[in-house]
């Protein structure tokens, strides 16, 4: 059964008062707390058999190894990948793109290609590709998005010829919530012969996500948003990409053999994963994927399902409240952006900080979709597995003592 009051016992984090009010944490779109059994995994480590990776005979070392890689299959098996050797372990969702759009997108590009990505993205969906473009002199073209987050495929099908060699999207959008219809996308893209990467870097933690299913050939995700710890991120591709694509850096482990005339390459996923790894936190995400596999991932996208929903409801009922992005709980995350009248976001988030309610407020590094509703910033409320209704209802609360002491 999926108690979110028995969930919440494992979070230590939550039982605090801020500002003398018992803490209220909807933040998890930028990044999730961390149950205890992940943090006790990860100071075990440091306790009990800390030492590198892959290189020592002693027994820790081994210990440490057999970790490490252990975590990598259970990443593996919780997005169903078909081998392990898909999963390559980077610092975050950002540099696992990077690793995609400097040792793919620079071997396989050139001036007159295509990249295709939408309106609504993160920077680090956005930004590598522009970065990309202008090396290669390939052309980035964005499908438009309506207020609602829906995409414009029409637009999308007409772009859609052998020029187009990438097209990267947003698996869950993490300002309008909206979940886009990847597998029309990845399909129609395969058709003319490009690959499709998917920011999961919102989808993977919040509902099953299925590799094989989806069909797609790169995902990129990060630790911190699923339960695990900062400074870890995996790309998933296939096989036969990755064996293709050159290193994204060079050095430690990533070797077979160096002479001082050249080298060779390490077998796969070590080919991509140059340098002393983040052992740790690989341990701590082999941890949360268990946690979270423990749960079921149907039963947390019910959850926030039901949070969603509840949450669309009663901010509804906000005098002066626009929300941006689809009111269908089915369709959309567990991420709300909005408004308050014309009280800027980081005064609506600053009173609610004072109820003891943590939000987000800013562009959420989404800058291109908020110019484009002519908005400086929103405010973004979040839920994840921890998160009770009543927590809503405590964010209303604060945000009608926002409009009655802010509004102009």
């Amino acid at each position: 059964m999926f108690n979110t009051t028995q969930i919440r016992q494992d979070f230590p984090i939550l039982h605090q008062q801020i500002n003398g009010k018992p803490f209220v944490y909807l933040d998890s779109t930028a990044s999730s707390q961390k149950p205890l059994c992940v943090i006790e995994a990860m100071n075990d480590f440091y306790r009990q058999y800390n030492a590198n990776v892959h290189r020592g005979i002693y027994q820790i070392s081994e210990k440490a190894s057999a970790a490490y890689e252990n975590a990598r299959k259970k990443v593996g098996r919780f997005i169903n990948a078909r081998s392990w050797r898909e999963l390559i372990f980077t610092r975050n969702a950002t540099e696992s793109i990077n690793l995609v759009a400097y040792s793919w997108g620079q071997t396989n590009l050139k001036a007159g290609d295509v990249i295709i990505t939408t309106e609504m993205e993160h920077h680090a969906n956005l930004v590598p590709w522009q970065q990309l473009a202008a090396r290669t002199g390939a052309v980035v073209k964005y499908i438009p998005v309506n207020e609602q987050g829906q995409l414009d495929l029409a637009m999308f099908d007409q772009w859609l010829t052998p020029s187009v060699k990438l097209v990267a999207v947003t698996h869950m959008s993490n300002v309008l919530g909206v979940i886009p219809p990847v597998e029309e996308i990845i399909k129609k893209a395969h058709s003319v012969g490009a690959l499709v990467l998917l920011d999961g870097a919102q989808s993977v933690p919040h509902m099953p996500v299925d590799v094989q299913a989806l069909n797609c050939d790169f995902l990129a995700f990060s630790s911190h948003k699923m339960l695990g710890p900062t400074g870890l991120g995996v790309l998933w591709a296939r096989q036969d990409i990755l064996t293709a694509m050159p290193p994204f850096m060079t050095g430690g482990d990533m070797i077979k053999q160096v002479t001082l005339k050249g080298c060779t390459w390490n077998d796969l996923p070590w080919k991509f994963e140059a340098g002393t790894p983040a052992i740790a936190e690989a341990i701590g995400l082999g941890v949360a994927v268990d946690y979270l596999s423990k749960l079921g991932m149907a039963n947390v996208r019910q959850h926030e399902i039901e949070m969603t929903g509840y949450a669309l409801e009663r901010l509804s009922q906000v005098e002066g409240l626009h929300i941006y992005g689809p009111f269908d709980p089915l369709i959309r995350g567990g991420a709300i952006s909005f408004t308050l009248g014309d009280i800027h976001p980081h005064d609506v988030a600053a009173v609610l900080d004072g109820e003891g309610i943590a939000v987000r407020a800013g562009h959420h590094c989404a800058m291109p979709i908020h110019d484009k509703f002519g908005l400086p910033a929103t405010t973004r409320a979040s839920f994840y597995v921890y998160n009770l209704p009543e927590e809503i209802d405590r964010l209303v609360i604060g945000l009608d003592k926002a409009r009655e002491l802010l509004a102009i």
